[in-house]
């Protein structure tokens, strides 16, 4: 029997974000039998290629969707609003990578290697998690099935991709211009549309997104409330400090964690991470192994290392989490959705 194909569209196609969603697709072998690319208006007309074929970009619109098995969005959180229900309408299975329905009690929010049952109850939009939260969670629900957790402190060290192709440019021209002596006019982070802008190059900007009335940014909200979310856990203490630094690509995460048992060892949690689906255990202090940024590009992994216990406090532990934002924090998870969506038999 022939395998069944889909339909699947990528809206926001021509984004850091969807060109990767594309390229996974084909990276993954996803059983794609037509590719809809879809953008705003000013980029259709543009070409990309998807297995050796060039393919058209289309202005998204809600009639284009007429036929679309799996939607994957990466368009912005006001394109997503308006477009992903359109997509239901019309019979898709909508994956949306923006934050427009992370925290709807009637969408789930899935990281296939932590909840992926959650994609059963479904009402035809399922949200990506926010990039730093997922290779959080990824690395943090091992830990939690073995020994419990009860609580986590994240201070993240993230790349200025994932705010977007313009500041990856911001960063490339200012660090040319400091480098030649030249003054730099910040224009784009730490959020494009705040009254005051940083350099980021050769600098760390402790604020990514928009503060909140809590004295926490939007960011930081996201990891804490998504982080309960997606582990089934309202009761769990989260805190986090979310850091933008002069890396292209790749997010870092130091992470403090308390767990419920007595009596468990670095070695321990080690060993249950080196098992654990989609983990990757880098972690030889002798040999200065442990991850980075500069290794995690292009691949689908989490990587942890620096496992180490709290030296005042015998249940709490210190990690070090690396991955690449575009890939496992967004596009590849994305594709692992619509393969667990497969999987379970729940697209038919």
């Amino acid at each position: 029997m022939e395998e069944r194909r889909f339909h699947v569209a990528v809206v926001g196609a021509t984004g850091a974000v969807g060109q990767q969603m594309v390229q996974t697709l084909e990276n993954r072998n996803f059983p794609v039998g037509k590719l809809t690319l879809l953008s705003s208006e000013r980029s259709a007309g543009k070409k990309m290629r998807f297995r050796g074929e060039e393919i058209e970009v289309q202005a998204a619109a809600p009639e284009s969707f007429a036929g679309v098995d799996i939607a994957l969005f990466s368009a912005g959180g006001a394109v997503s609003k308006v477009l992903a229900p359109e997509a239901v309408k019309r019979g898709a299975i909508v994956i949306d990578n923006t934050s427009a329905f992370r925290m709807d009690e009637n969408v789930p929010l899935v990281v296939p290697e932590v909840n992926e049952q959650d994609l059963t109850w479904h009402n035809g939009i399922i949200a990506n998690p926010n990039c730093s939260t997922i290779q959080m969670v990824v690395a943090l629900e091992p830990i939690r099935q073995a020994f419990g957790l009860k609580r986590v402190i994240v201070s993240t060290y993230q790349a200025v991709s994932g705010a977007g192709a313009q500041a990856i440019e911001e960063l490339k021209e200012q660090s040319k211009a400091l480098l030649s002596g030249e003054p730099v006019t910040p224009e784009i982070l730490p959020v494009k549309s705040d009254r005051k802008h940083y350099q980021i190059a050769f600098n760390a900007i402790p604020q990514i997104d928009k503060f909140q009335e809590n004295g926490f940014t939007f960011e930081e909200m996201k990891m804490i409330n998504e982080t309960k979310k997606i582990m089934h856990m309202p009761e769990l203490q989260v805190a986090a400090t979310c850091v933008r630094i002069p890396v292209v690509c790749g997010h870092s995460e130091s992470v403090y964690i308390e767990i419920e048992k007595d009596g468990v060892s670095a070695d321990d949690i080690k060993a249950v991470l080196k098992e654990a689906p989609g983990v990757v255990l880098q972690d030889d202090p002798s040999e200065q192994v442990y991850p980075m940024p500069v290794d995690c590009v292009g691949k689908y992994d989490v990587f942890v290392g620096r496992i180490r216990k709290d030296l005042d406090d015998d249940r709490a532990f210190h990690l070090w989490i690396v991955a690449d934002n575009l890939l496992k924090g967004a596009a590849s998870n994305s594709v692992q959705i619509a393969e667990s969506l497969l999987k379970l038999g729940l697209i038919k």
